[in-house]
């Protein structure tokens, strides 16, 4: 969902130049490691993205964040002149004609135009191709950036040939839909064919000729131009924008207009100024233009200020501000706006309706560079002033209300949102009606705080109410009705209602693409909204292409470092790591961070978060040296300044990088933002992952006491933070303790999202895991099977989640002794992965490893060899030789080598492991020490009992470090029955040559493999 943040104004004071028009749109969507997409809220779309955008009006900035909302304009009638029209026209009516056609007349350019060579040779090169056709050329760029005066350069250009180009030539002002009628009107009362603005368009339908119109200022992205282009196939247009998705009117026939040229730059400004270019005047122009950034405006505007730098900043700082804006240098912004708002302060006063507006232009500044907390008091300030100025009830006054609202929303404090949004949409209801349009992005707004807490079946119906409604006030498909349906997707995304939400999806697509083109970035949003939901429902290969689409689509409209391109090529980096393409991955994700980076600072969330997606990449690829810090730094700064607490969930996988994601999180939002506990609980799996359980575990407690206190017993975030306390708990063998939890995790989201949401049957699944750690295979096999069947009917039989339950299965089978029954299972899973993802994939190598244990099981070693050697092979070449999973299968290897008795095989196997384990992991680690204690085995086996002795496996000074149910984890590992998560025991192949490994594996009875779905945020 997307939410309206501005701040109204009532007069204007100091405006400098009317041409300087801020444009800022940002669809933000949050990205997570698991899957993107979900629920936006204030100030962000729904989905993979997080925080707002704007427009600006005049040389002030007006930020909207709310609900796509544009503007689709009803086709006009045009009708012909009537015979009374063709009459002889009087003098007034010649001299009404004369002015009419002086006001939509093009003016001649600047005489002091310079440079701009290159676009206007392509704009001649691309107008000269086929005379008598439709031609549309859009330059587009910051206000300032001069071009208007390309345009109006290049039309002198061509008049100035012997035979001019165009027949006639039209200025229209597309600054908003009234400049837009006024001048069709006047071209029709000019040409004597009606006056009315359906009459000129039917006159330039008439003309066949080369006429030409210039749409100047076409910067409103509400206003759809396409109803102003005469419906015809010849004529030329000109477009002039700082919206950069106007690009699309011109696929191929568009030019980003940037700053000049600082030699050009410089040549401008001294013959503005009237001066001669010579060393003196030369060193301190070109100071000047530097401190412009060589924009056209500015320069021009300076010229009476050459010799001083410091008076051309006191005029400038709004435009300036402005600028930097626009363009999404908010670092440099934001000085330049305190400045701004001081200066309002001492001249108008503290409550100046100019005063407010400067201060809301600067939170909204902060809130862009991720600084919240600073941006809270100053909307706080906003708001209070309005209402003792405008009352409580004034519009400007409920959007004040509604821009605190959605400051809270970007600090998490969803419940200190919830009654301002309640507040404003009773006021909209009361003020404007139940069907007012601005009610009905209101009501959008609660439904978006409803997700944030929850409680998606209050959101469900709020939604569906505005979709309806929206479908009777603006029609079907009207690009807000979309936006509510898109919205309401989302919803039932958050529900795990994929079906339902899949057919919405799909039909805002196309809606959008018939609507308002291919390219536009609503229609690419709508794409990536798909692909959010074909990743939920397993369908990766779909997903693909369509990430791809918007990703080469938003370079080529918004530029390759615009925000929701960085967010496209993240989508991609996450459908690439659920294909198992991790090499293809990493690339993106390292792009994706330095490029946010240098566009929102190191500590700006989406910069943390893109950390936090390279980490798990790093970690997919086992390079966990690299990923660590990264995570370090991100969890520090988010406690260091004090926060509120944000949900949105991160997943983590690799420790140091997480380590730097929690130390940022720490810094920027404070210890107890949910952001931070997120970052928290993603380190503890991490920790999990590397054995380090006794780390995770009070990692943990935090997030779930943490989370009980500001978001409740009951909410997702607070359950899933239980169960993943749970999975620790298994890990450390204290099932006794993991047991209520699982069973209070699976009781409340029955109650909160029903039985069969996949997050109710991932908790039937983690229970049926905590039974067969008891024991309890009897009570384990029916959830196993509920959790199956539900699968197949909510998600379809090949879903991954599907297959992992029917693994889930064939472990408890094993469990039970029925090694005929598990075998089945095992072989279909490994079937469908194939299908689903191919053979190479890392979850189809998991399924082959299994099936490989169930056959070692039946006493098929045989068999068993051969899909050893083939999962070791292909994780070779996928993953790479030394990635901690290609030892685990050089490791299996080796036990089934050993069971054939082939132990000269299986001794060089079990050494590289242990030497790259030790490598990769620690001398310490429990999965180094099983290591050391299979080469002690085979060395026995061999005779070699010196050398067994020396290994020295497992001395009385190193078992408190270790519990039984690590060494269970690696007994596991060994028997290749591991899951795409957490590995639990497994029986014990290896036969150890202390005494104290003996009595370990005693304790261990009869240990099989569980497929554990460890539930991670």
């Amino acid at each position: 969902m997307q939410r309206g943040i501005h701040i109204a104004r009532s007069s204007s004071f100091l405006i400098v130049s009317s041409q300087i028009m801020s444009v800022w749109t940002n669809e933000s969507h949050t990205i997570n490691n698991h899957i993107y997409g979900g629920v936006g809220g204030h100030g962000g779309a729904g989905g993979q993205r997080g925080g707002g955008g704007g427009v600006g009006e005049g040389s002030r900035f007006k930020y909207a964040v709310e609900t796509e909302k544009f503007t689709v304009h009803n086709h006009f009638q045009i009708h012909g002149p009537g015979p009374e029209q063709k009459q002889q026209m009087n003098a007034s009516e010649i001299k009404q004609s004369k002015a009419a056609l002086a006001l939509v007349r093009c003016p001649p350019p600047s005489h002091i135009f310079q440079g701009r060579q290159d676009i206007l040779e392509k704009m001649e090169e691309y107008f000269s191709r086929n005379p008598g056709q439709r031609h549309i050329y859009v330059l587009y760029g910051l206000g300032g950036s001069g071009k208007t005066q390309i345009a109006l350069k290049f039309l002198d250009m061509m008049n100035r040939y012997q035979t001019p180009w165009f027949t006639r030539q039209f200025f229209i002002n597309a600054s908003s839909l009234q400049t837009l009628d006024t001048a069709f009107r006047n071209i029709a009362i000019s040409q004597r064919v009606g006056d009315t603005s359906e009459d000129g368009l039917l006159w330039l339908i008439s003309e066949i000729e080369e006429w030409m119109l210039l749409f100047d200022n076409a910067d409103d992205p509400n206003i759809d131009l396409f109803p102003f282009f005469p419906r015809c196939t010849h004529g030329n247009i000109i477009i002039t924008s700082r919206n950069p998705q106007l690009a699309e009117h011109g696929p191929r026939s568009h030019s980003r207009v940037g700053d000049m040229d600082e030699t050009d730059a410089i040549d401008l400004l001294l013959i503005k100024a009237v001066k001669e270019k010579t060393t003196e005047t030369t060193q301190p122009a070109s100071e000047i233009v530097k401190e412009l950034s060589c924009l056209p405006l500015a320069v021009i505007q300076a010229d009476s200020l050459i010799l001083d730098k410091a008076t051309i900043k006191s005029m400038f700082w709004e435009q300036y501000a402005q600028i930097y804006y626009d363009s999404g240098r908010f670092s440099k912004a934001e000085p330049l706006q305190q400045l701004v708002l001081e200066r309002q302060k001492k001249l108008l006063g503290a409550d100046h309706p100019d005063t407010l507006w400067a201060m809301g232009n600067l939170a909204a500044t902060y809130r862009q560079l991720g600084r919240y907390q600073e941006a809270e008091p100053l909307v706080g300030i906003v708001l209070e002033k309005q209402k003792q100025v405008l009352g409580a009830d004034h519009p400007d006054t409920l959007q004040a209300m509604a821009n605190l609202a959605a400051t809270y929303h970007k600090l998490g404090r969803y419940q200190e949102a919830e009654p301002l949004d309640v507040i404003v949409l009773e006021k909209q209801k009361q003020v404007l009606g139940a069907d007012h349009p601005d009610t009905l992005w209101a009501m959008g707004n609660v439904a978006a705080t409803y997700c944030q807490l929850g409680r998606y079946q209050e959101a469900e119906l709020l939604q569906g109410t505005v979709l309806e409604k929206r479908k009777q006030v603006l029609g079907a498909d009207h690009p807000d009705t979309l936006q509510a349906m898109a919205n309401l997707a989302v919803t039932y995304r958050q529900l795990g209602r994929y079906q339902e939400a899949e057919p919405l999806e799909g039909i805002v697509l196309e809606k959008r693409k018939q609507v308002l083109g291919a390219d536009h970035p609503h229609t690419l949003q709508a794409m990536a909204n798909l692909a959010v939901t074909y990743h939920k429902l397993g369908r990766y290969q779909e997903a693909e292409p369509l990430d791809v689409i918007v990703l080469e689509k938003r370079k080529q409209v918004l530029g390759a470092d615009h925000p929701d391109t960085l967010q496209a090529m993240a989508n991609l980096a996450v459908t690439y790591r659920q294909l198992g393409r991790y090499q293809e991955a990493e690339p993106l994700d390292g792009i994706v961070l330095e490029k946010r980076k240098q566009v929102l600072g190191a500590d700006h969330p989406d910069t943390l978060q893109a950390m936090s997606n390279l980490a798990a990449t790093y970690h997919k690829l086992g390079r966990y040296q690299e990923a660590e810090p990264l995570d370090v730094i991100v969890l520090e700064k988010q406690k260091q300044v004090p926060g509120a607490d944000h949900p949105d969930t991160l997943y983590q996988e690799a420790e140091l990088l997480q380590g730097t994601v929690l130390e940022k999180r720490k810094q920027v939002l404070g210890a107890d933002h949910p952001d931070t506990l997120q970052a928290m609980a993603n380190l503890a799996v991490t920790y999990r992952q590397l054995g380090r359980y006794q780390e995770a575990e009070p990692l943990e407690g935090i997030v779930l006491e943490k989370r009980k206190q500001v978001l409740g017993a009951d909410h997702p975030d607070t359950l899933q933070a239980m169960a993943n306390l749970a999975v620790t708990y298994r890990q450390l063998g204290r099932y006794q303790e993991a047991e209520p939890l699982d069973v209070i995790v699976l009781e409340k989201r029955k109650q909160v999202l029903g039985a069969d949401h996949p997050d109710t049957l991932q908790a039937m699944a983690n229970l049926a895991v905590t039974y067969r750690q008891l024991g309890r295979y009897q009570e384990a096999e029916p959830l196993d099977g509920i959790v199956l069947e539900k699968r197949k009917q909510v998600l379809g039989a090949d879903h991954p989640d599907t297959l992992h339950a029917m693994s889930n299965l064939a472990a408890t089978y094993h469990k039970l002794g029925r090694y005929q029954e598990a075998e089945p299972l095992d072989v279909i899973v490994l079937e469908k992965q194939k299908q689903v993802l191919g053979a190479d994939h890392p979850d189809t190598l998991w399924a082959m490893g299994n099936v490989a244990a169930t056959y070692c099981q039946l006493g098929r070693y045989q068999e068993a060899e051969l899909l050893q050697g083939t999962v070791l092979e292909k994780r070779k070449q996928v993953l790479g030789a030394d990635h901690p999973d290609t030892l685990q299968a050089m490791a299996n290897l080796a036990v089934t080598y050993r069971q054939l008795g082939r132990y000269q095989e299986a001794e060089p196997l079990d050494g590289i492991v242990l030497e790259k384990r030790k490598q990769v992991l620690g001398a310490d680690h429990p999965h180094t020490l099983w290591a050391m204690a299979n080469l002690a085995a085979i060395y026995h086996k061999l005779g070699r009992y010196k050398e067994a002795e020396e290994l020295q496996v497992l001395k009385p000074d190193t078992l408190p470090s270790i519990n039984y149910n690590d060494i269970n984890s690696f007994v596991h590992d060994e028997t290749m029955m591991m899951s795409q998560d957490l590995s639990q025991p497994s029986k014990c192949f290896p036969i150890m040559t202390r005494p104290l490994i003996l009595s370990l594996i005693d304790k261990m009875s009869d240990l099989t493999s569980d497929m554990i779905e460890s539930e991670v945020d």
